[in-house]
């Protein structure tokens, strides 16, 4: 059941980080960041190969001495996803990591020192065609601003980012993007909504320091959500304590039930009273975690009786409505056939994977006729 979506997006300039294009009319993309000691290399690898496994289009790992590009340097040569520097302070950090093939630089101009510091980063980034992220956080702002403002605010946030655009612009510049974050919602939106309307870069969404998995997710769905709504946004990392693949899985649930990408399987399922049919939240707990591996977008619907069952089931790709004795399955809108609760999980798991690959070949076979026909 769906309504016309009102999300008009910005217009904005496109960069490529990797073979990831950010901006213009590209897909939004989802990003994480690693948590490992980056110098341990073998430990990183396999935390970003789990963070790309989950749908990550991009990932962040953190820079902190030369050591740690050195390391940098390997783990690269063991991923293929596009990687991001995350730096501060040390510009000969920058150009070691640039030379060392990273994708992105997130680094601030303003505070990597002297001009010809700067220069020497932004003619490398030029040279190599590396785009950098220009990261605004509430929680570093300069000191003349948190003096300016007393306290950190939208404009404090807005100002500070302006300047280091006004950096990069001065150097004629234009391959970044931009964040403006802070762990509160209210001064992360407004900021952005500000921020969007004078530059004509990508923004990088974030509400940083989110909290714990289940606050942080509720947090960070609220204000991605509302700037989201508003088509502001061309990437986004959930910030959570948490497993970093618990990110990936939280964005991409914010941009599937905004209708902004689809990926994997779309669960409609009731929350459950005494008319259901079947056990709904044990059912769908085992079957989440089950079909975590498709990523052919379907919807699918489990409902546990017959009040709201046949709606949700005729509007998804399959549908499941609890019944006594059996339940109705649903495929493709249309009643097709009963199934009993005796390994039902099974029997769904099946379906889904039966519909799914059906989808999949189709879908395959439309985009075949579209570069024909074009």
């Amino acid at each position: 059941m769906h309504c016309e979506s009102p999300i008009k997006r910005r217009k904005s300039r496109q960069i490529m980080v990797g073979n990831v294009p950010v901006g213009g009319d590209a897909p939004i993309s989802v990003q994480s960041m690693t948590n490992t000691e980056t110098t341990d290399v073998a430990a990183t690898v396999e935390q970003i190969l789990r963070i790309q496994a989950a749908g990550a289009d991009i990932v962040r790992v953190s820079v902190p001495s030369m050591d740690a590009a050195e390391a940098f340097g390997q783990i690269r040569k063991q991923v293929n996803i596009p990687l991001v520097a995350d730096i501060h302070f040390d510009y000969k950090i920058a150009l070691r990591v640039a030379d060392l093939g990273v994708d992105c630089l997130r680094i601030n101009p303003g505070n990597i020192g002297r001009e010809d510091r700067v220069r020497a980063v932004v003619d490398k980034a030029r040279d190599l065609n590396i785009p950098i992220r220009i990261g605004v956080n509430a929680g570093s702002l300069e000191k003349d601003l948190q003096k300016k403002y007393g306290e950190p605010t939208p404009d404090a946030l807005v100002e500070s980012a302006l300047r280091h655009v006004e950096i990069l612009d001065a150097l004629n510049f234009h391959n970044f993007k931009v964040s403006v974050k802070a762990s509160d919602v209210f001064m992360a939106v407004a900021a952005y909504r500000k921020l969007a309307t004078q530059i004509e870069q990508p923004l990088h969404l974030g509400i940083t320091e989110a909290g714990v998995l289940r606050a942080g997710t509720v947090k960070s769905a609220v204000g991605l959500g509302a700037l989201l709504m508003d088509g502001i946004g061309d990437t986004i990392r959930i910030s959570l304590a948490a497993d970093p693949v618990e990110e990936i899985k939280v964005g991409w649930d914010l941009l599937r039930s905004l209708r902004l990408r689809s990926k994997g399987v779309n669960f409609i399922a009731c929350p459950s009273c005494s008319r259901q049919n079947f056990d709904v939240i044990k059912t769908m707990n085992e079957l989440e975690a089950r079909v975590e591996d498709i990523t052919t977008p379907i919807d699918v619907a489990v409902i546990g009786c017959l009040v709201n069952g046949p709606g949700e089931a005729k509007e998804a790709d399959l549908g499941l409505t609890g019944g006594t004795p059996s339940n109705l399955v649903y495929i493709d809108g249309e009643p097709n056939h009963k199934i009993g609760n005796e390994s039902l999980v099974d029997n769904l798991e099946k379906l889904i994977r039966a519909r799914a690959e059906r989808k999949a070949i189709q879908m395959a076979e439309d985009e075949k006729n579209i570069i024909a026909r074009a």
